[in-house]
């Protein structure tokens, strides 16, 4: 289902420098690509997602006759700009990564071909909509790699930097493997499950906590997880146990309870022990409160008694990564490959491809970021023709697909690579014509290959073992 879309949700530079580009005649075809630099420090891999969003944004977005009425009263704006927003139609292709797709630092992720001006222009919206959604999916996947076999949900809305963080951070993480989510909002939008217990509040709000039980539970029979800890936890667990034969002569049944603070290990021992004990070996114990992939691994390995695991804060902030280190470059213009060769952040120049090898059982063994005109290096291509003429090429993928598919990817990754603690073990490698190119292009605008400040691309100082083929691993 699409979202709302605002056209005027990008950055002033991009409207400057299109007016520049319209008073120089600059109208030939462009490339663009999006990749991330560097991957924080406990990634191993990335997932890609909002490429959807991105297609979507790039199919309908038009300047309304609104939008150009405020503009047109902005300083330094002129007709020429204002007219060609008015018919501004997205024109061009657009090769990605399919939703979920796993990738490394420095490969691209999606290729914008389109005149310069529309490229240009579009250059806020794709990042935003891919570094975001990539950045929750990849802490997501972390946490369903710490807990499998575990229920996990989404709680994250309350905490997210915003209402369409909050909805596109529940996309992004059942993407990556949760199994539902609290914002209601997401379960309308995107059709994830929906979960949900009670808060503290509704038994303070009663004399009793027995009583907060068994008013929630007739108001909400089909919905009965009840929070245990707003006083004593194994108490409360008591109480659910006396109320459970009243509520079955009801036909009403406790599905779980929750647990969101304390020594969530123990308490969990002793709830359980207390339901077991009460024949009540269906009803689920449910935790929250503050966890991550490292507490959700900590208490797998301790073996605790949950079925499942609420996780908001650290999953829709990405806590301990908040941001990507990515970037939407020029590689092409009118037929000519071009690149930033600044130090620290010189790109690869060219409209490139990413191919990944693997071994008999399917197992990833090697990307190799190659030139597209270039014969595949052997793998298959990553990138795929997703957009032409500024209309998909295939219908949109239902996020239950992209689901199946983010499992599929995680099933091929190398047990390494799996882990929660930091490896560089998967080899991406560039292409040997990639780096002569960047060589070439450097040698041309300083007059020398090694002249100070345009040095040549150095394709081996990267993450995960990026090398020039021919290089030793």
């Amino acid at each position: 289902m699409r979202t709302e879309l605002n056209a005027l949700s990008l950055d002033l530079y991009a409207l400057t420098m299109v007016q520049g580009y319209l008073a120089h005649d600059m109208h030939q075809t462009a490339v663009f690509e999006f990749f991330v630099r560097q991957q924080p420090r406990h990634r191993n891999f990335l997932l890609a997602a909002g490429v959807e969003q991105v297609l979507d944004d790039l199919a309908q977005m038009r300047i309304s006759s609104g939008e150009l009425e405020w503009l047109s009263r902005q300083d330094g704006l002129t007709q020429e700009l204002l007219n060609w927003l008015r018919g501004f139609r997205f024109t061009g292709e657009v090769h990605a990564m399919p939703e979920g797709t796993v990738f490394f630092a420095n490969e691209p992720v999606l290729r914008v071909t389109a005149p310069l001006p529309q490229a240009q222009l579009i250059e806020a919206r794709v990042i935003n909509r891919l570094q975001f959604q990539t950045m929750i999916a990849s802490k997501a996947v972390r946490c369903a790699l710490a807990a499998p076999g575990k229920q996990l949900v989404d709680y994250g809305l309350r905490r997210a930097h915003g209402l369409e963080a909050g909805l596109f951070a529940a996309r992004a993480s059942y993407l990556a493997g949760f199994h539902g989510t609290s914002n209601v909002q997401a379960g309308r939008q995107f059709g994830i499950p929906l979960y949900g217990t009670m808060a503290h509040a509704f038994v303070e709000a009663h004399d009793s906590e027995s009583e907060a039980f068994e008013h929630f539970a007739t108001a909400n029979p089909d919905r009965v997880v009840l929070i245990l800890d707003t006083d004593d936890t194994e108490a409360a667990a008591k109480k659910v146990v006396a109320l459970a034969p009243k509520l079955m002569k009801r036909d009403i049944t406790i599905r779980g309870v929750r647990i969101d603070s304390g020594d969530l290990a123990e308490h969990a021992r002793r709830v359980r022990s207390i339901l077991d004990e009460a024949g009540l070996m269906d009803i689920q114990v449910f935790a929250s409160g503050n966890l991550d992939e490292f507490a959700l691994q900590q208490l797998v390995s301790e073996s605790a008694a949950f079925d499942g695991f609420g996780v908001g804060t650290s999953l829709a902030t990405a806590l301990d990564a908040p941001a990507l280190n990515c970037a939407y470059k020029l590689q092409s213009y009118a037929g000519q490959p071009r690149r930033k060769s600044s130090e620290g952040k010189a790109t690869r120049p060219g409209a490139k491809q990413v191919h990944r090898a693997v071994d008999r059982n399917g197992c990833m063994t090697r990307d190799t970021v190659s030139l597209e005109s270039e014969a595949s290096p052997g793998g298959n291509p990553l990138l795929k023709h997703l957009m032409a003429g500024g209309e998909r090429t295939a219908s949109e993928i239902p996020l239950a697909l992209a689901r199946e598919y983010v499992a599929g990817q995680i099933d091929k990754l190398p047990p390494a690579l799996r882990s929660l603690d930091p490896t560089d073990l998967f080899p991406v490698t560039v292409s040997e014509s990639v780096t002569r190119l960047a060589a070439t292009l450097d040698a041309e605008r300083a007059g020398s290959a090694g002249s100070p400040g345009n040095r040549p691309f150095d394709a081996t100082n990267k993450q995960h073992r990026l090398k020039t083929s021919g290089e030793p691993a």
